[in-house]
């Protein structure tokens, strides 16, 4: 069970990478077909965040992770 749980771990953290670097694409090379999709995503997820007031959270979590 530990072996699964491990490789569930991996395969999230490789995940989470793909996205970050998607975005830092995204927002460095501009409108790159795969990286477009991540980045417009994400944009859409921060704007209706924002619209709901809780950007200042999802900052704090994303300086609290990135930090750790």
């Amino acid at each position: 069970m530990n072996i699964v749980k491990r490789y569930i771990s991996d395969f999230t953290g490789i995940a989470i990478g793909l996205i970050a670097l998607g975005v830092v694409a995204g927002v460095v090379f501009g409108d790159v077909p795969f990286v477009g999709a991540i980045s417009n995503s994400f944009i859409a997820t921060v704007t209706s965040l924002g619209d709901a007031g809780a950007v200042g959270a999802l900052v704090l979590a994303i300086i609290v992770a990135v930090s750790d």
